[in-house]
């Protein structure tokens, strides 16, 4: 039998210890702080977090897309660094072998040229050998790949004729173009209606099964991680706060930020229900609160956490992974777990966590918010 392969030799990206900040005027902005993560080839995952957590910025950097940044950490790429790569490498890269799906396509596709002209250019920019005439056809084949009737006419349309989700297909064609090894897809479902988003995630879900590509998948929705994704890593102030498999970050969550994103889903079957929204908003990435970033809006808020940083440390065998001082058997809603936290708060509170944790009860968002 052939020895086991490690995680190393499996996973096609590997992030380790990623840092970037950004100087300014008003102080200096720690937009991720320490991030380690891997995926494999075929594989998903899924970076979730609020606005503001450091997703963009982490998947930006790779690909030497963050300005301005000091950057640190390491982030192999089919066994190359891609944080030490000169600028002319990384072009080489991005778009061949990395694609990115931007949030927004109206404002990624340029308005003054033709859809196909645009995936064309992208394919001959990589791929000298291709003449205008086989780019064309090219777009034509990935258009009709994806989904958009009648490519061979509406190849020559502008991003403006085309709707919301026809655009989206558009930048899901042109990524795939080239058959890249790894797509980084930024929030791509964000301004669509509930109907194309479920057909774009279809999409995307079809044509990684039939490339083998791999999938980095940012998104603030967890209903879209429920879909599509793999492994889960969820980010709060820049920093990874919990990272496991898909079921264990649904049916097992430990940190209590994954379980505030998992308690405010609408769900169609309560409709009576009130929401419950995590309170507050998230810190300054300028001026951090100390110890745990998120105790200011925790309910589980103990000493500890206002001094001490948890690192990410095992929560169960399967590789899940929590940065947070909860009892680690504390997973899941169960009433053993809750009964395991609540105990581990009654020890470890006192006087002034116990202050924030009434600042928290007290505030208006602790009592939810009626789905209409």
């Amino acid at each position: 039998m052939a020895p086991a392969q490690s995680e190393d030799d499996l996973s096609l990206l590997e992030v380790t210890n990623l840092r970037v900040s950004f100087p300014t005027a008003d102080g200096v902005v720690q937009a991720v702080r320490g991030v380690s993560f891997s995926v494999e080839a075929g594989r998903t995952i899924g970076i979730v977090g609020e606005s503001g957590s450091g997703k963009t910025v982490l998947t930006q950097t790779l690909l030497g897309l963050a300005p301005g940044g000091e950057v640190s950490g390491q982030a192999m790429f089919d066994g190359a660094n891609l944080l030490a790569m000169e600028p002319a490498q990384l072009r080489r890269i991005r778009g061949a072998e990395i694609s990115v799906i931007f949030q927004d396509p109206l404002t990624s596709l340029h308005p003054m040229y033709r859809v196909g002209w645009q995936i064309g250019e992208m394919i001959r920019a990589h791929d000298k050998s291709v003449t205008k005439k086989q780019a064309h056809e090219r777009a034509i084949e990935m258009l009709d790949r994806v989904g958009i009737p009648q490519p061979r006419q509406r190849v020559n349309d502008y991003p403006h004729q085309f709707s919301g989700g026809m655009r989206q297909r558009a930048m899901i064609a042109m990524a795939l173009s080239l058959s890249p090894k790894l797509i980084i897809a930024d929030e791509p479902t964000t301004a669509l209606d509930a109907t194309v988003q479920a057909q774009i995630l279809d999409l995307l879900l079809r044509l990684q099964q039939e490339s083998g590509t791999a999938l980095i998948m940012i998104t603030h929705d967890l209903g879209v991680v429920a879909d599509i994704a793999d492994d889960v890593l969820v980010m709060y102030a820049g920093r990874a706060a919990e990272k496991a498999s898909k079921h264990d970050i649904f049916y097992a969550a430990h940190h209590p930020y994954t379980k505030g994103l998992l308690e405010s889903i609408p769900r169609s079957s309560a409709a009576s229900d009130r929401l419950k929204p995590i309170t507050g908003q998230p810190p300054s990435l300028i001026n951090l609160p100390s110890g745990c970033a998120f105790h200011p809006r925790c309910r589980y808020v103990m000493d500890r956490c206002l001094t001490d940083e948890p690192t990410l440390v095992p929560v169960a065998e399967s590789g899940h992974l929590s940065a947070c001082w909860l009892p680690a058997a504390a997973v899941g809603t169960s009433d053993e777990a809750e009964a395991l936290r609540t105990r581990a708060v009654l020890a470890g509170r006192h006087e002034e966590a116990a202050k924030i944790a009434e600042e928290i009860a007290e505030s208006p968002e602790s009592e939810g918010s009626v789905i209409a």
